[in-house]
């Protein structure tokens, strides 16, 4: 039971890793091994006991919500006498470089597509609307990759719009991380789902974080239920050295990586560039434009050693 009063002076509910797993409510798990070794990402040590202790409960909320928000839909269209079309629920998923947001994206993608409402589920990151590498070298923004400036805001905010205005067939731009580019004519065909998880470091941002771009209209506005996944700056640091130590072993090797030159690197040489990167670039981002939006979530879940959820807040 949930002691109310201990919360009062916090727009934030607060649960440790006990309090939440219990909220579970013996709901079963449908995951399987096998299937994690395909949802998580480089350097996580995701195991079926996460999974149940922190990401199930998580999805029995969303479940909640989106009934609650199904609802809320019915109610207007009898109110005013339509049969209105389905609007998707979107969730965002924000956090800094190496967190783990694609790992929680693809988790919630597979557990909220098992539930016995079978609703269709899509998941889209904000990779994609970054602008071209040449339309970023022509503008001097190459070391600025992530920051608000080098996404298409514009194109971003219209994407989430036609999704939420109903709109049957919606297009997204493809990134990919092996050329470090978007796909030249890439493009991802998103059929009317029933829900979509838009997965990014930008998804928290607002109109504050984009100066360059004359518009009062942003992606927070059409989100419906938004997830912040935070870690001490000492463990996203740590967990961005060893996915490059990985990376470097792994798709570095391809010679069609952008990275291809830091393949050959020793372990001490590479261990210097990725701390530099991080110095100058993911953590410079991370404490500017990233971790000043984590208060706007509904839901921050905090990360320890291992990628293991120790906290969560969610908004009252």
């Amino acid at each position: 039971m949930i002691k109310k009063e201990k919360y009062l002076t916090t727009p934030y509910l607060q649960f440790n890793r006990a309090e939440w797993a219990a909220l579970r409510n013996s709901l079963p798990l449908v995951l399987t091994e096998s299937d994690l070794v395909n949802l998580k990402g480089i350097n996580e040590d995701l195991s079926l006991e996460e999974v149940a202790k922190i990401y199930l409960p998580l999805s029995r909320l969303l479940n909640f919500y989106i009934s609650a928000n199904l609802r809320r839909q019915a109610a207007l269209e009898q109110f005013l006498g339509t049969d209105g079309q389905k609007i998707p629920y979107i969730i965002s998923i924000a956090g800094s470089v190496a967190v783990g947001k694609s790992t929680t994206a693809r988790l919630l993608q597979a557990l909220l597509s098992r539930w016995p409402e079978h609703r269709s589920v899509e998941l889209v990151t904000t990779d994609g609307f970054l602008y071209p590498n040449k339309v970023l070298q022509e503008r001097g923004l190459m070391q600025k990759k992530g920051f608000p400036q080098s996404y298409n805001m514009h194109n971003l905010v219209q994407f989430v719009s036609d999704i939420k205005s109903g709109k049957k067939y919606v297009t997204a731009p493809v990134y990919s991380h092996l050329i470090y580019d978007i796909i030249p004519g890439g493009i991802k065909i998103i059929e009317h789902p029933d829900i979509l998880i838009l997965e990014g470091l930008n998804v928290l941002q607002s109109g504050m974080d984009y100066p360059q771009d004359r518009h009062n209209v942003f992606v927070s506005d059409f989100v419906d239920f938004s997830i912040y996944v935070d870690a001490t700056e000492e463990l996203l640091k740590n967990w961005y050295i060893n996915r490059f130590l990985r990376l470097r072993e792994g798709a570095f090797s391809n010679a069609d990586s952008y990275f291809h030159h830091y393949a050959k690197l020793s372990e001490n040489n590479a261990i210097h560039i990725a701390s530099q990167l991080w110095r100058e670039i993911n953590g410079l981002n991370l404490k500017e434009n990233i971790l000043p939006t984590r208060e706007r979530a509904n839901l921050i879940m905090t990360k320890s050693a291992n990628h293991a959820v120790n906290n969560i807040m969610l908004r009252k």
